[in-house]
């Protein structure tokens, strides 16, 4: 059985990515700060611990697990994402934090204190957006999403880099639209092209084989504008 690690797993790609991995003889450990929606669903192969990513304290439950439970980690899918949508000149400091400090700060956090249980073989993918690719078409109201979605590729890039030897891979997948609820935060009313559950089989697949044949790589995983 391989060890998964989900974050946002309370609804959308995340929740349906925790029961995919279960269901298909995986054990996961399924982090958000909501654990009802997974509770509810009540899959032996599931265990939920209620964080939030923004504080290292949190985390820390986390990776307490997986040193007592697990010993080892072979797939980590850095999945939660926080979205503000507001003009530039409303978005404060404040704002730019609380979206970077879950699409950025806790993926290099919650990476890092797992990095001691990643083996050879085992595959860090990291949901971006298309919004954070350079020279895709940007929308207004989503600079601190967008820009913290380019920033955490680079750091995928940039960990591949310095994982290599150890044959960890780290690879990014910028989605297009996908109808969840965060898209509706973002254009409400668009209707997109894939559900929450045929993006999930994808990234399922990815996360299992995708190490084989990319590493420090950026994937862009989109149909349409948005």
């Amino acid at each position: 059985m391989k060890n998964v690690v989900i974050t946002g797993t309370s609804r959308g790609i995340g929740f349906e990515l925790a029961k995919m991995f279960a269901k298909n003889d995986c054990r996961v450990l399924a982090l958000s700060r909501n654990t009802k929606p997974l509770d509810d669903f009540n899959h032996k192969n599931i265990t939920t611990i209620s964080v939030d990513l923004s504080l290292a304290e949190d985390i820390k439950k986390a990776v307490s697990f997986v040193n007592s439970n697990w010993k080892k980690v072979d797939i980590l899918v850095n999945n939660a994402g926080k979205l503000i949508n507001k003009p530039f000149t409303e978005l404060t400091s404040e704002d730019f934090l609380e979206v970077y400090k879950i699409n950025v700060f806790a993926v290099a956090e919650l990476t890092k204190n797992l990095i001691p249980f990643l083996q050879k073989e085992s595959h860090v993918v990291t949901v971006s957006s298309m919004g954070g690719i350079q020279g895709s078409m940007k929308f207004p109201g989503l600079a601190a999403y967008s820009s913290a979605k380019g920033a955490v590729i680079t750091l995928s890039e940039l960990l591949a880099e310095e994982y290599k030897e150890q044959q960890i891979a780290f690879n990014v997948l910028a989605l297009g639209a996908v109808q969840t609820e965060m898209l509706e935060e973002a254009f409400p009313g668009y209707k997109a092209p894939l559900s929450a559950t045929e993006m999930a089989d994808y990234i399922y697949n990815f996360a299992l084989t995708g190490n084989k044949f990319y590493n420090g790589k950026v994937l862009q995983v989109s149909s349409s504008t948005p």
